[in-house]
């Protein structure tokens, strides 16, 4: 952060100074919610694309599961619906800010099985969806979130 009683510079670094001034006053709840928003994106239509109708999985799913995905960790069919559902629940819960530090870290925790297990030549993706799912279980879902409502309503009790 610039210091406010410093001798304001001209010229190219005047507009530098501004213009960091100026990013600085970006509210906090405004970087949350989109970065909620943004991920929480990605896990959702992910999961879209793996059901038909409701919640039922695609029979494509499984084949997923059982010969791309192939983790040695669970069977395949068990596999398909815990992720399904998850890339479902968690980034609802993420949009509406509701457990907020849980949903980012279980979506971080299928991030990591994803580097890992599934596909660890997509690092730099993977990498970006970590960096924005650690400032949502550093800072929380934000002020426009439903966690913010209930601590404010717990704390007027």
């Amino acid at each position: 952060m610039y210091e406010t009683g410093r001798v304001p510079r001209e010229g190219v670094l005047g507009i530098w100074d501004r213009l960091v001034n100026l990013s600085e006053q970006i509210p906090m709840w405004l970087i949350l919610l989109t970065t909620r928003i943004g991920i929480a994106m990605i896990f959702l239509k992910s999961g879209m694309t793996k059901t038909t109708t409701g919640l039922n999985l695609a029979d494509g799913t499984f084949t997923l599961f059982e010969y791309e995905y192939a983790l040695p960790i669970i069977p395949s069919d068990i596999a398909a619906y815990l992720a399904t559902y998850a890339e479902h629940i968690f980034p609802i819960l993420l949009i509406v800010g509701l457990f907020g530090r849980l949903s980012a870290l279980s979506l971080l925790g299928m991030t990591l099985v994803i580097q890992i297990f599934v596909y660890p030549n997509l690092w730099d993706i993977h990498l970006f969806w970590a960096g924005a799912l650690l400032l949502l279980v550093a800072k929380g879902p934000g002020a426009v979130s439903l966690d913010a409502i209930i601590v404010k309503f717990m704390d007027r009790k």
